[in-house]
Formats: structure tokens, sequence, C-alpha cells
């Protein structure tokens, strides 16, 4: 099909975020009877699912330090749980576990779960900790954890199968997707900031709202908008930080065990929930007897996965050193041969199976070689920025949250109706210059 000329709302991305937004967008005008042929248009550059939704590891949790996080997902989570078979996904439980560092801010994490009706158990103590893992995973031997927050409804998903999913249901509500079209510019009308059409590769669309929901690849049109490519944020004491990058990247360090996902149950004969490590005790490399990590916080996750069949997981992500404006984001992902996991990957993330349970001893004889990951585009605090700029750009930048954040789409588009979210009211770009930063966890993950 060729692109058409007029649309009323544009929206450049076709991952989660684009996707889940038309899905809703389309379903909320039909309600009120507004849906017309053109009135909801995506624009994909290469293939649906081909960004980061596509590679992400599909994990979805709400172990978020940050209360406006916690709404965020609490939210997400049930448009998880409500499509979950045509989203490819399994509610199999989180558990984030942990040393002594994090214990006052997990607790702090449950009861606030509690206050909004967020389904999880927490078990503290380290004899009570050991019991419990036990109980769930017999060959469990991690040492010095004294918390355990286990979710009960939230879990895993296929990547791609996860996007194909919102696909689909953005497809049946009435949203026309094209692939193969990249926008190279955004047009104004004289005498207005509004964006009037924009340009792409296969000719100019005129539209009333644009939607920026370009994962990674957001620099780009932050810079097509003439927007500020530094920032000030004001500290509490009145005063403001030096000038700041708006944009970073980081990268990814994940991998997989060639295993049967099949062959790893609990103790009950269900699937292992999502696990996550974060402690300060001693790792020791499982193949060679050398010191990894030593008085330090190091964290890492992993889960049986049935689509990926295998084990996967990671641990937490690396700066891309580089200035944000010579970040090539093309090709991503897989297909870089840039950003990668560091050679030292394979040994932390094989020793960490092994820190942990007992039938991971040895397992780096099953490690995938291959390549994993891709790169995010964060914030300065990097948590998301959500927010309309130049009178009729809605821009959708998730730092990195993006593929657990099914929800935005829902919030978004009521917005775009000419409503305000509370959930998003915390994620403004005013946020900065007021300085109404999310809290910091103790976690070694940037975005925890």
């Amino acid at each position: 099909m060729s692109i058409p000329t007029k649309c009323d709302y544009l929206i450049i991305g076709a991952g989660i975020h684009g996707l889940s937004t038309a899905w809703h967008l389309c379903q909320k005008l039909a309600n009120k009877g507004q849906l017309k042929e053109n009135s909801v248009v995506v624009l994909e550059k290469s293939k649906v699912a081909s960004g980061a939704s596509g590679v992400a590891c599909g994990i979805v949790r709400n172990n978020y330090y940050q209360p406006a996080m916690r709404h965020l997902m609490d939210h997400s989570v049930k448009i998880w749980n409500a499509n979950a078979e045509a989203l490819t996904y399994k509610p199999v439980g989180y558990m984030q576990i942990n040393s002594q560092l994090m214990h006052e801010g997990m607790s702090e994490v449950y009861h606030q779960q509690k206050e909004i009706g967020f389904e999880s158990d927490f078990i503290e103590g380290e004899a009570d900790c050991n019991k419990y893992m036990k109980e769930l995973l017999p060959d469990w031997q991690a040492q010095g954890i004294t918390s355990v927050l286990h979710e009960k409804k939230t879990g895993y998903g296929a990547n791609r199968g996860a996007i194909e999913g919102f696909h689909k249901f953005a497809v049946s509500a009435g949203a026309k997707i094209f692939e193969g079209v990249t926008v190279t510019s955004l047009n104004t009308s004289s005498g207005s900031q509004a964006i009037k059409s924009v340009e792409t590769s296969e000719g100019t669309i005129e539209c009333d709202q644009v939607v920026v929901a370009a994962g990674p690849w957001v620099r780009n049109f932050w810079e097509m908008l003439d927007l500020p490519k530094t920032i000030k944020i004001k500290k509490p004491d009145g005063t403001f930080s030096d000038d700041l990058k708006m944009w970073s990247y980081m990268a990814l360090e994940e991998g997989e065990l060639d295993v049967d996902p099949y062959s790893y149950k609990t103790a009950k004969g269900t699937e292992y929930p999502v696990i996550h490590v974060d402690t300060e005790a001693t790792l020791i490399s499982d193949k060679n007897g050398h010191v990894i990590h030593e008085n330090e916080m190091w964290g890492f996750y992993y889960k049986p996965d049935i689509y990926r069949v295998g084990i996967q997981g990671g641990s937490s992500p690396y700066d891309v050193t580089k200035a944000n404006e010579d970040v090539s984001l093309d090709p991503y992902g897989h297909d870089s041969n840039e950003f990668q996991p560091r050679e030292s990957f394979e040994d932390k993330f094989t020793s960490a199976l092994a820190f942990s349970q007992k039938q991971f001893v040895g397992c780096h004889t099953k490690y995938k070689k291959q390549k994993a990951g891709g790169i995010g585009c964060v914030t300065p605090d990097r948590f998301p920025v959500f927010d309309q700029y130049r009178e009729n750009v809605y821009i959708i930048a998730d730092a990195n949250h993006g593929y657990k954040m099914a929800g935005i789409g829902d919030l978004v588009s009521d917005e775009l109706l000419g409503g305000k979210s509370d959930i998003l009211e915390p994620f403004r770009f005013s946020r900065y210059e007021q300085g109404k930063l999310h809290p910091v966890s103790k976690s070694p993950f940037p975005w925890s």
C-alpha cells in the first residue's frame, strides 16, 4: 500500500509503545464514533519488532523503588495479564532476591505494593529466606540473602511474539501500519511551532498530531524538533546542576544457556519464576576461580525461557562512552557488530548461576556463543519522559524501560484525546527544572 497524504494521528515507530498507542487510540476513537479511514497511521522505518522491543529480554516486573514507577507498572501488568495469550505472556512470577544492603528498600517496595493492591509476598531474615528458596528450588545455595520479594502476577513473554500481538490488535482496531518508511523531517506551518506535515522516504503526510515512539532513536527526533541537547536539574538546595546531556546510551549485557527450558521446574512442578539477585557477596568465577566481584554490589537475572528455548538472562548494563550524537544505531541489536556483551559477561553470568543454584555449577560449557542484547537511550535520571512538545508532538521516551510498559499506549491515548493522566504526571520533562526527581535505590541496576 502507498502511504496516505493525510491523517489525524501519525505515530512514528512500530514497537511496543507505538503499536499499543495505535491500538488504544483506535478503540477510543471508535467508541466516540470518530474513527475514520486514516485516523491513525503508524510508520516503521524497517519491520515491525525490528527495534528494541524485538530484542528485549521480555521481563515484566514491578519491583521498582520509585512510587511513580510502581503505579505505572501496576497499570501495565494488568494489561499483560488481561491479554496474556495474544501477547505470548507467561505470568510465572518475579523474585527480587537481596542481600542486606537492599533489604530496607525492598521492604518499602513491598509495603507500597500492598497499598496499591499489587500481589506479592515478602520474606525477611536469612534463615527464612533460605528456607523459602529451597522449598521452591531445592538446590538453592546463594549465601547472605536477607530478603525476598516474590511478585505473583509478573513474569515474561516472547519479545517478537508480544509485538506481533500488539500489531494484530492495532490493525484489527483500525490503524494503518506501513513498514519500510523512514521519516526524514518534520515540517512546520508558517508562524507556528506545530508540525504540519512529516516528510518521509515515500512522500509527505499532513497530520494533526505526531507521536514519537521511536525507542533508542528518540535522539534523532529530539534533534529534528530543535529541543535542548543539555538540561539543568534543580538540586535540593535550590541551585542547579551544570548542563547535563539530555540523552546518553547504555548497552545491555545478556546471554543464554543452550538447555531444555522445560526441564527446569520448581519443587511443586511449576515453571520457574523470573529470578533476580542483587548482592554484595563475593562472586568467584566458576570457570577459573578468579574473583569477579568483591566488596561491591552486583546483580543479575535469569529465567528458563520456552520462547528462546534455553535459559536467558543478563546483568547490569554498561555506559556507552561515545558522545550520543556519535552513537550509530543501525544496524541494531543482534545485527550490530559494535554493541554486544563484553567478553567478561559469559563468565559473570554462568558464575552467578552457579552462585545461585547447585545444578548450574559448570554451566559455562552450555553458554551459547551468539550475538545478544541491544542499546537503550536513557534520560539524565534514567527514567521515562512522557510529554507534549511543539504544540502537537507527543514524545514517548521510555529510557529503556520499554517492553514491560504495555499500558503506556492506553495512558498516552487518553492524553491525545484531551485528558490528563495522573500516572504519567511524574514523568514530565519539567521535573528536571522543578527538581522533582524519582528516588534512587541501592540496586546496581540504574533503573530500579
